[in-house]
């Protein structure tokens, strides 16, 4: 564990709060935290909304610590020359939460009902923090969807209130944040795809958490982890090269790709694994496809396949998978390329499946086939969607993503890269499952064709030394960052696969500078 820790861990409710416990038993006092917090979301506060736009702000104010932060907040923002109101949701509330109710009444801030924060610019959501364990339901479910109905922006601390902590599923009612400000370290339960509606743009607040509490909590191996897109881009992009560098020690990448139906789908794969600079790339599809490819991609070795009847690629008898650093297949190939499938496995090179690579081992249920996927010397890699996931591992869909992706790594030894709008990368790590989560992405990426660039992406990475792990993790910052870029410029409408290959390179140079 290094300095990056306090910002790439994710944690659950209860590690959160032993690790607060650590801090308060070292002799922090709960009302100076409270106050170092509470002035750092004021700031940003003031950033994010400044008082000409937004004057009149309504505070959201629970029973606990959250409360008490909603509290000073309010009184920061009064301070400031804000019309603030303040409206109690909760009763009985913790001291240290009475106090600063007191304080506030005292300096002047009016108490009001819910009905009168209807006129505000913003309001902040200090009703419930992490550790929310009962459904909201009742009077204060009705009162949240009242509050989501008034369409006002909602700045909520740590998390939205009626969240679920740790699996990021709405518990009764929530309220629909605008902007969330996860306090200290990254909540598990936001980084969970099905939170995404209700968290809006998500921030951390840095709180200076020593790091021997965090590893004195979370110890060594700890599982789950954010990726730092900006970061992990830095540190490993450009791939350097030396001053005698040649094609063939650049990485050898074979794509078996495409099919009559698919054919498109060997072309953007290329396109993909070409922005990433490798050495050589060849690309085997049915030898109806030869000359479409070559054309769209001539700086390419085209390997015409005997074909089926159907169009897909029959066999890569004659081909010597041996020569190449990595191979990717699945990229429409269609489930009439099934035993080509099962060439690539067995040729034990680096090996990435995707699609219809993925379809062909569906479902997972031969004991034979999980052990010959343990004893495979090099790594492969399944870039399932959702979907793909669910029938590659219909027995572990019962919890969730998180839960089920590393199950499935210790199931079959895999690095599996699950997409979808939190793409999340699982691999063992000392015999144990390990989980990256990218956090930044955008829905421009749900059209046909992304994913197989993303999977050329990942195979020129693979090819080019990379380790599996690796090359999952960089192609999906990658990917993801240069649509968001491009959907900056464009709009979401304009991030179709090809224009993406096509601005890979162009974000690049300046987001590794």
């Amino acid at each position: 564990m290094n300095s990056t820790l306090s910002t790439q861990v994710i944690v659950t409710a209860a590690q959160m709060q032993a690790i607060e416990n650590l801090i308060f038993q070292s002799g922090m006092p709960v009302a100076a935290l409270m106050e170092k917090v509470a002035l750092k979301i004021t700031q940003r506060i003031t950033q994010l909304y400044p008082d000409h736009r937004f004057p009149k702000v309504g505070i959201l104010v629970g029973s606990g610590h959250n409360g008490g932060d909603a509290l000073v907040v309010a009184r920061e923002l009064h301070h400031q020359g804000r019309q603030v109101k303040i409206c109690s949701m909760l009763p009985k509330a913790k001291p240290l939460t009475r106090v600063h109710t007191c304080h506030a009444k005292a300096i002047g801030i009016p108490f009001v009902s819910l009905a009168n924060l209807q006129d505000c610019d913003l309001l902040v959501d200090g009703i419930f923090g992490f550790g929310l364990e009962r459904n909201v339901d009742g009077d204060l479910a009705i009162s949240f969807n009242l509050i989501n109905s008034w369409q006002i922006p909602i700045l909520a601390i740590d998390l939205p209130s009626g969240l679920n902590c740790d699996r990021g599923n709405v518990m009764g009612a929530t309220i629909c944040a605008t902007h969330t400000l996860c306090l200290g370290l990254w909540k598990r339960g936001l980084l969970i795809e099905q939170a995404l509606p209700y968290i809006g743009i998500l921030e951390r607040v840095d709180f200076d958490i020593p790091e021997q509490f965090i590893i004195e909590v979370l110890g060594d191996h700890h599982p789950l982890w954010r990726i730092d897109p900006h970061t992990c881009l830095r540190q490993y992009l450009p791939i350097p090269r030396p001053i005698a560098a040649h094609k063939y020690n650049q990485g050898h990448l074979l794509l078996v790709v495409g099919s009559q139906r698919y054919a498109g789908a060997a072309i953007l794969a290329a396109l993909g694994a070409k922005a990433t600079g490798v050495g050589m790339l060849s690309i085997a599809v049915p030898a109806s496809l030869k000359q479409l490819v070559l054309a769209q991609v001539p700086d390419a070795l085209v390997i015409a396949c005997p074909e089926t009847d159907s169009g897909a690629i029959y066999s890569l008898d004659g081909l010597d998978l041996q020569k190449y650093q990595a191979i990717v297949c699945g990229c429409g190939l269609s489930l009439d390329a099934s035993s080509v499938v099962k060439q690539t496995i067995d040729s034990d090179i680096p090996l990435l499946l995707d699609a219809d690579g993925l379809n062909a081992i569906s479902p997972l249920a031969d004991p034979n086939f999980i052990r010959q996927l343990h004893s495979r010397s090099n790594p492969i890699i399944f870039t399932p969607h959702g979907g793909e996931f669910s029938r590659l591992f219909p027995d572990l869909m019962t919890g969730d993503r998180l839960d089920a992706l590393m199950a499935a790594v210790e199931l079959c030894h895999a690095t599996i890269l699950l997409k979808g709008a939190r793409t999340m990368i699982s691999f063992l790590q000392d015999e144990k499952p390990k989980l990256w989560v990218n956090p930044e992405s955008t829905p421009a990426l749900a059209r046909g064709g992304s994913g197989d660039v993303l999977a050329g992406m990942i195979g020129g990475l693979l090819a080019q030394g990379l380790s599996a792990k690796d090359a999952a993790i960089v192609a999906t910052v990658w990917h993801s960052q240069a649509a968001i870029s491009l959907a900056n410029q464009r709009s979401i409408m304009g991030v179709d696969p090809v224009s993406l290959t096509h601005h890979l390179l162009p974000f690049l140079l300046p987001a590794v500078s």
